[in-house]
């Protein structure tokens, strides 16, 4: 075993290709242990031919012999000819697969077969194409699917982005970009760093530089929310803008607007402004491996940054301006601290009666007249009449 191992495979879905031949690729995220993320793709059979090696090398741990002491995960053998549609239904068992097998003990899981068949190869970065023949298509696992890989639904078309102005890549896992390119945009994160891929090249591109061909407005982006939801600030920093925050690990604030291009709009006290997302972490949330990779990452460049941009659109996309979110905030807050006020005034008003009602004197009962002699002489008993004679 070598110091290389895999931390995560996730499978994104698969791709139908044409040359030399019609047939079908899956496509895996590979995520190392020096932070860094591979796109490759794997045919089923040669998925299926690693499995078998596998099984021979732990003989004990794939129960050939006890079957009780099986923990290698079970995987189908390929059918006699693999349509899409079988390629599609497999997705699930496969997404499992790769999750179990990457959690087995470390010995199998990080033993040379498997880090060599997840490694990138030559085809992995530049497959073998024809000008001629129609270029891949690709089907991307839906994302509820991948947290239920019992549940596949059908496949989902990679949605176009075009970029607005020529961006440099700053590491090996990002992508160039020229203005007027036009990416697939595989996978959309809340960092504001979005999974692209143009023509043979793949990686890491800033949604800021990315427009939809549809329109400048992103649907997807949600509407402010002033109320506000608890965030903890899990890496600092230090304003570069005008309009952006300045704030140090551990600081609590509330995010009042989730933007795509990875830059919110938080709130501080009474002061609000643009933070990198990719720092922010919501209150009361575990943790996680991924999370933490991100914050050593640099956050991406804000839309407002950018030199030279062209959109292809005739109207600007709708911004909000900061001075709206600050005014919005203090009315939101001014309108909190009223309600609570009242609620402690009517909570104050209802003490102060009860205390009243509590020091009040209790009243006496009145002490019923003594009756005549007439009234005793006529309804007492023989009794009592002789008392008052």
């Amino acid at each position: 075993m070598g110091d290389t191992f895999i931390r995560h495979i996730e499978l994104l879905g698969y791709e139908k290709r044409f040359f030399p031949s019609q047939h079908y690729v899956y496509m895996f995220l590979v995520k190392w242990n020096d932070l860094s993320e591979k796109l490759v793709y794997r045919r089923f059979t040669e998925i299926y031919e690693f499995h078998k090696a596998l099984k021979e090398m732990f003989p004990i741990e794939s129960g050939d012999i006890n079957m009780e002491n099986r923990i290698i995960p079970h995987l189908p053998a390929p059918k006699w000819f693999d349509g899409q549609r079988s390629t599609e239904n497999r997705q699930g068992t496969l997404a499992e697969y790769c999750y179990t097998l990457i959690n087995l003990p470390h010995k199998i899981s990080r033993c040379l077969h498997v880090v060599n068949f997840f490694k990138v190869r030559p085809d992995d970065m530049n497959p073998a194409t024809d000008s001629q023949i129609k270029t891949p298509e690709v089907f991307l696992l839906p994302k509820d699917a991948k947290k239920n890989s019992t549940d596949i639904t059908g496949p989902i078309v990679l949605q176009t982005y075009r970029a607005i102005a020529d961006y440099e890549k700053s590491s090996t896992s990002e992508m160039a970009l020229k203005a007027g390119d036009m990416v697939d945009v595989v996978e959309k994160g809340e960092s504001g760093w979005w999974f692209c891929q143009l023509k043979n090249k793949r990686g890491w591109v800033p949604a800021a530089y990315l427009e939809p061909m549809d329109g400048p407005d992103e649907s997807e982006e949600q509407e402010p929310n002033y109320a506000g939801e608890p965030y903890i600030v899990q890496k600092s920093y230090t304003a570069v803008e005008e309009d952006e925050l300045t704030l140090r690990e551990g600081d609590t604030i509330e995010v009042i607007h989730k933007l795509l291009d990875g830059w919110w709009v938080v709130r501080k006290d009474e002061t609000t402004g643009y933070y990198p997302s990719m720092y922010l972490q919501k209150a009361g949330e575990a943790n996680t491996s991924m999370k933490s990779e991100l914050r050593n990452r640099s956050a991406p460049p804000r839309r407002s940054t950018i030199r030279n941009a062209k959109s292809i659109h005739k109207h600007g996309r709708k911004q909000i301006s900061q001075e709206t979110y600050r005014r919005n905030s203090k009315k939101y807050i001014q309108s909190r601290r009223n309600r609570k006020e009242n609620f402690q005034n009517k909570a104050n008003v209802i003490i102060e009666k009860n205390e009243r009602e509590e020091n009040k004197p209790k009243a006496q009962p009145a002490v019923p007249p003594r009756p005549s002699k007439d009234l005793i002489l006529n309804r007492c008993t023989e009794s009592t009449r002789r008392k008052i004679l």
